[in-house]
């Protein structure tokens, strides 16, 4: 039965055509001013894209077909976060989302260490509930929230909560084409090349160049490196949050940007000793 029903659906959604990378902006550009139908398309384009990702988490315990739907839901709030700006393909900023959902999903499911009935029960409860309600908000539901909609105690939600736990292979790929993998992307916290090229070059210079780049990456630039000197520097997640992002794409960007003021800088450098 569920095969029928997982090959009527591939049928269905090779019907959609793909988009270049010039119709994604166009699209985005679209979405930005309220195009609830070009969001839309933008998410039909990519059905595929779910599909191939839910292969990599199928497993004998949850339904090939479930995989697929909680990775739509990642996939509408990734059309609805993609900004032209960031200067990537669609797919690449969707990959996390839709693989975010298909694991808070299996996590929900699955359990590595068992956990006592009731506890399993107010457990899976209380995850059905967040699930609701973040398909309703558009993201993920504060404890309150929670609490409120299920007549409980804050505490108590945050208590039952507190069973839960993620068990992630570091092995796990961490993009499309499994290139890299969740290990390549933890950062190291005592020595990064950014950070020692950012330190050495003159940061008046530099300061230049950043005006020079796409107003998201300037933004990520300004607040991880502290231009202004007016603030702490920002975290990934900081950052992400202020910008309405997650934090991977703020990496993604501000690895770009830094590129791109190395191979500057570097050209600068050049001109000045000829």
């Amino acid at each position: 039965m569920e095969n029928t029903i997982y090959s009527n659906y591939i049928k269905q959604i090779l019907k959609y055509p793909l988009m270049s990378f010039e119709e994604e902006i166009e699209h985005s550009k679209l979405i930005q001013q309220g195009d609830n139908d070009a969001k839309m398309r933008l998410v039909q384009a990519n059905l595929r894209l779910v599909v191939n990702i839910a292969k990599k988490y199928d497993n004998p315990y949850v339904s090939i077909m479930d995989l697929i739907q909680e990775g739509n839901i990642g996939l509408m709030f990734a059309a609805g976060k993609y900004h032209y700006s960031y200067n990537t393909r669609f797919s690449t900023y969707a990959y996390a989302w839709i693989a975010q959902s298909i694991t808070r999903y299996i996590h929900s499911k699955t359990s590595v260490i068992m956990l006592p009935n009731r506890r399993e029960e107010m457990l899976r409860r209380v995850r059905s509930e967040k699930s609701k309600l973040y398909q309703i908000f558009g993201r993920d539901p504060s404890d309150e929230e929670v609490a409120e909609s299920m007549n409980m105690s804050v505490r108590d939600v945050k208590n039952v909560l507190s069973y839960a736990y993620s068990v992630v292979s570091m092995n796990a790929p961490g993009d499309d084409d499994g290139s890299v993998e969740l290990s390549d992307m933890i950062p190291d916290e005592h020595f990064t090349p950014e950070g020692e090229m950012m330190n050495e070059m003159d940061k008046q210079e530099i300061k230049t160049m950043v005006e020079e780049l796409p107003v998201m990456e300037r933004k990520v630039i300004y607040s991880r490196f502290n231009f202004n000197c007016d603030t702490k520097t920002k975290t990934l997640r900081q950052v992400g949050d202020q910008l309405g992002v997650s934090a991977e794409t703020v990496r993604q960007m501000e690895i770009r940007a830094i590129r791109k003021l190395r191979t500057n800088y570097k050209n600068s450098k050049a001109y000045r000793q000829a």
